[in-house]
């Protein structure tokens, strides 16, 4: 019964990550981030976005889920 619920657990784990990987084009780059600021951001500022951060991630063309400018 154990390895059942393991079993269960462990499908709708990797169900919900391929469809947060597929909504963030994941697969359509052979990195994770752009480059370092796009990780310190995704890390530590995603939630205080300012127009700094749009015009960035523009210029250097960033790519994931997008977020709300903080108001």
């Amino acid at each position: 019964m154990k390895k059942l619920f393991a079993v269960i657990l462990m499908l709708l784990f990797l169900s919900g990550c391929g469809a947060a990987a597929r909504k963030s084009e994941f697969y359509e780059h052979d990195t994770m981030y752009r480059n370092g600021d796009h990780l310190l951001f995704s890390i530590y500022e995603y939630k205080k976005v300012d127009s700094k951060d749009v015009r960035q991630s523009e210029t250097e063309k960033w790519w994931g889920i997008p977020v709300e400018l903080s108001k």
